[in-house]
């Protein structure tokens, strides 16, 4: 989490801490010092720490500037106050960066502080009302958010990944600025680090997109959810492998430091039930359902209140045919277990399509292998078509170099599913599109991996959904 500090005693500065309080963004924490306490509207706790006291006071502003922030705000109504305030920033702090609200006719020479002259600003926006005079780009539209500039960051999952493997609904990349020259996007470009992209479409869609392109690894269940669910119907899964599947959930849990949910469904063994209530903790939530219920309601209503990131199941509730309409529709990535041990496994598997689908998810798949140490193998079946095929390769080892993660690359001329299938130690991980959705005797005579993927049921298998 990255510390923030906002020094205000002024409406303005009021105001600016309350649009702070609206913010897309759940990684800063906010630490606000007002010489005269003002109260914020529904701010969050956990990202905003009050304090009262004078900020020109060398002794009492040492104390906070103990931590580590990586930026200062200074909104007040005195200049002497802001010249004291700084100077004691400077004093301890020498090359801290410091965002100055500028009311007055201040100078500058310190390289880490930034003047934001209040009479510019205002004259700029008035000039947007001007007849025959062309509006700059931070103020194109109704001001609402349909435009947004977003700066790449390095580690960033949407870096050296190509325009056309974007999915771009009810929003769109309409320019990329790089070294200050502007580049028209095409399906073919990619995008690189420190790239400043201009976006559009809908002010809602825009902040989702906005939290994409900032996420690092780690993250995951984000941007998905925050907790993992496991998904038990008793009718449906063998209850000798019950307990297994519990404590591999419980592994992963561990793994990815999430709440862990146990859902039950149609409750038939005394014994199994005791030992899933068995586990009722902070961390782990056992939920029963003794009803007969609708699945395809129950669990989305799950989904929601829940609110899950990943979904845990077995094998036999996912050759289920409804129970994997359930899952695609929720739209959250799927783990399934099968009868191997959870805990030995050392590479995760990719299989290249015809389509970029991997190249979709390749954010979520590094996450993961982050996470679960995993080692990421490519197998690239060889065919005539190798254009798109090329390009993923190249995505992913470009992310390799930013990650540091290891990735071997496999051209196989026979089926790779049949090389997998006498690999040992080995989690799949593969796009959740809706050509998984059908029934298996459809696919018995495809030549596509991915519809394809009960060929590989006997090992554990994580379905990704399309996003972005």
């Amino acid at each position: 989490m990255k510390k923030i500090l906002i020094i205000s005693d002024g409406k303005v500065g009021e105001h600016f801490i309350q649009r702070v309080s609206e913010t897309y963004t759940n990684e800063n924490i906010y630490y606000i010092v007002q010489t005269k306490a003002k109260k914020i509207e529904e701010v969050n706790p956990a990202r905003f720490k009050f304090y009262e006291f004078d900020p020109t006071s060398l002794y009492k502003l040492a104390n906070l500037l103990k931590m580590e922030f990586i930026q200062v705000f200074i909104a007040m109504d005195s200049q002497i106050d802001v010249e004291n305030t700084m100077k004691n920033i400077r004093t301890i702090k020498k090359q801290l960066r410091v965002i100055i609200l500028n009311q007055w006719k201040m100078q500058n020479e310190d390289a880490n502080v930034e003047l934001v002259n209040v009479n510019e600003l205002v004259a700029s926006r008035l000039l947007d009302y001007l007849p025959n005079v062309p509006v700059i780009a931070q103020n194109v539209g109704i001001g609402e958010g349909e435009i947004m500039e977003v700066l790449v960051p390095f580690g960033s999952s949407f870096v050296y990944r190509h325009i056309g493997a974007i999915e771009q609904k009810n929003w769109r990349i309409v320019a990329i600025y790089r070294n200050r020259k502007l580049i028209m996007p095409s399906r073919r470009k990619m995008i690189q680090p420190n790239d400043l992209l201009v976006l559009i479409g809908e002010p809602s869609v825009l902040k989702s997109v906005y939290r994409s392109i900032k996420r690092e690894l780690g993250q995951f269940p984000a941007p998905f959810g925050s907790n993992l669910l496991l998904y038990i119907d008793m009718n449906i899964v063998n209850h000798d492998t019950i307990k297994e599947t519990i404590r591999r959930s419980v592994y992963a849990h561990r793994q990815f430091k999430h709440d862990l949910i146990i859902k039950v469904t149609n409750p038939s063994n005394i014994e199994v039930l005791q030992y899933i209530k068995s586990l009722r903790s902070m961390n782990v939530v056992v939920s029963i359902d003794y009803d007969s219920i609708n699945l395809r309601e129950t669990f989305h209503k799950d989904i929601k209140s829940y609110h899950v990131g990943l979904v845990i199941i077995s094998k036999e509730m996912f050759g289920d045919y409804y129970v994997r309409q359930a899952m695609y529709e929720a739209h959250v990535p799927v783990l399934k277990l099968s009868n191997r041990r959870f805990s030995n496994l050392k590479d995760a598997a990719l299989i290249l399509s015809n389509n970029k689908d991997l190249e979709k998810i390749s954010a979520t798949i590094f996450d993961i292998s982050e996470q679960m140490n995993f080692k990421i193998e490519i197998y690239n079946y060889m065919t005539e078509h190798q254009d798109e095929k090329e390009q993923v390769i190249e995505h992913y080892n470009n992310l390799s170099s930013i990650f540091s993660k290891t990735i071997k690359v496999y051209e196989e001329n026979e089926n790779p599913i049949s090389k997998l299938a006498q690999k040992e130690n080995f989690i799949q991980l593969l796009p959740f599109t809706k050509k998984l959705t059908s029934r298996r005797v459809f696919s018995l005579f495809s030549t596509d991996s991915e519809k394809l993927y009960y060929k590989l049921d006997d090992y554990h298998q994580v379905f990704i959904p399309v996003q972005l």
